[in-house]
């Protein structure tokens, strides 16, 4: 034991030099493709930031409103509005509008993006078995590690922080896409093939549908996801709630770190109540 300790003390591997140099590398050789990496992200968030803080919060309540109620009902609606006119009633609206924008472009692109990776992955075992470490290691990882990377790559902002939010929120969608798809009976597959259906018409009539809780599912992980990472994107200058709450911890202000979180919890708590009113809707249909 007393010469291994000696042979970790005489011989290090210098993975974090390496790490470094290949972070420094990619930035100053590989800028064109983190600026076009970069652009659909600041373009859709940029949109569904003015649209969601240009529209008056009386058509955005009721909006939610028959969100909610569409999902699950009446009692879901008025908690639904509720919450919302708590929000704007503490002065938060804006900041939860651009707190939304931020969660909502997070969630489209783990949709764009996770959705295809968990077809393809029900579909190959070679691609499962390989994108399966890749998925553990991006759930694993400390939210923290990625910060620093995502700064030097992409700057600092909210767009850097929905990429990174991104990355964190992807796994469970390309997962639960994959295992809803390898879940759907065999037999309703076969009888597809025998009334002649195409893998594409198979894909898009049979097994999307029936995997679709599952998938759902997903996608409703994703975003509750996308809602933790609010307060840490704040760390690399990111708005909204998370930058009060933030905010509040350097001053030493328990008041609004503690409305601004009240106003997250009320998000999170709405959103997951309807995203889950939708999965049991599929469930039962």
């Amino acid at each position: 034991m007393y010469k291994l300790n000696e042979l970790f003390a005489g011989f290090t591997i210098p993975a974090n030099e390496w790490i470094q140099t290949t972070i420094l590398w990619a930035v100053i050789h590989l800028r064109p493709v983190f600026l076009a990496i970069k652009w659909p992200v600041s373009n859709s968030l940029e949109l569904l930031d003015q649209f969601l803080r240009g529209v008056p919060a009386l058509i955005t309540v009721v909006a939610i409103g028959l969100l909610a109620w569409r999902a699950s009902g009446t009692r879901l609606a008025v908690w639904s509005i509720a919450g919302f006119l708590l929000i704007g009633f503490l002065g938060l609206w804006d900041m939860a509008m651009t707190t939304v924008a931020m969660v909502l472009t997070s969630v489209i692109f783990c949709v764009v993006i996770g959705v295809p990776i968990g077809i393809l992955a029900s579909r190959s075992s070679r691609l499962e078995k390989f994108i399966r470490p890749v998925l553990d290691a991006m759930q694993t990882t400390p939210t923290f590690v990625y910060l620093v990377p995502i700064v030097m790559l992409f700057g600092i902002g909210n767009v850097p922080a929905v990429i990174a939010t991104i990355i964190v929120a992807l796994p469970p969608t390309i997962r639960l896409t994959s295992l809803g798809l390898r879940e759907v009976d065999e037999e309703m597959v076969e009888a597809g093939r025998a009334f002649g259906c195409t893998s594409m018409q198979l894909l898009r009539e049979i097994q999307v549908p029936l995997a679709m809780p599952t998938i759902v599912t997903g996608i409703n992980q994703s975003l509750m996801l996308s809602l933790s990472m609010v307060v840490i994107a704040a760390l690399i200058g990111a708005g909204g709630l998370g930058l009060a709450v933030y905010s509040g911890i350097n001053r030493l202000d328990v008041g609004v770190a503690a409305t601004a979180g009240l106003a997250i919890v009320l998000i999170a708590i709405i959103t997951d109540r309807i995203g889950q009113a939708f999965v049991n809707r599929h469930s039962n249909n």
